[in-house]
């Protein structure tokens, strides 16, 4: 299996791991939705002991390499990923759990899916998680429709060009979605490199 590393990942952990710590429940099942290399599965385990965390994604390479990270790390609250398209109406993740999912995080996902895929999100998470659970998201967003650095400006551009269905969102848009399908702002936070925590409550 191929293990596969994304530096920027490497940089931003010990900032995400101080989110989830000050908003994640005690216990319980923590829903990784595009969990990417795995690298953040690996290490949140570690760190988060007294949760189980359960990466998925869509990609089959993703997955392998996301397998390679949960042997490497040894982390018992490490479960084998599962593959899970957000677009899909029913999520195929809730069976053979130790224990219930208490809150799902979601990182660097909504600026390079296509715009349906957060409502998509959102609702997903609406059939699974009991009230007062947090979905957390992470990554680059506008705010009142502009970019808040000049290097987020040039990332969008890039995205874009890539996929035109790509590009960084905006805050406003997200949270209204949320709000949509019962959920509540209930923080944002400034993050390294110009990024956002966005900590959404379920009502």
């Amino acid at each position: 299996m191929t293990k596969r590393y994304a530096p920027a990942t490497e940089r931003n952990c010990e900032a995400i791991l101080a989110v989830l710590q000050e908003h994640l429940p005690d216990k319980g099942t923590i829903l990784e939705i595009a969990s990417g290399t795995g690298q953040h599965a690996a290490f949140f385990s570690q760190q988060l002991t007294t949760h189980h965390w359960l990466p998925t994604d869509i990609d089959s390479i993703n997955l392998a390499s996301i397998e390679s990270w949960r042997q490497e790390a040894g982390a018992p609250g490490l479960l084998p990923p599962r593959a899970l398209d957000v677009s899909e109406p029913a999520w195929p993740i809730e069976d053979d759990l130790p224990v219930p999912i208490a809150a799902i995080v979601n990182i660097n996902m909504l600026h390079i899916s296509p715009w349906p895929c957060c409502e998509a999100l959102f609702a997903g998470a609406a059939h699974i998680l009991a009230s007062g659970s947090a979905i957390i998201l992470y990554g680059p967003f506008k705010r009142d429709g502009q970019h808040t650095a000049r290097s987020n400006a040039s990332f969008d551009e890039q995205l874009r060009a890539q996929n035109p269905e790509w590009g960084v969102r905006d805050l406003e848009s997200v949270t209204d979605i949320a709000a949509n399908h019962g959920f509540i702002v209930r923080d944002i936070i400034s993050m390294p490199a110009n990024n956002l925590s966005l900590v959404f409550q379920r009502q």
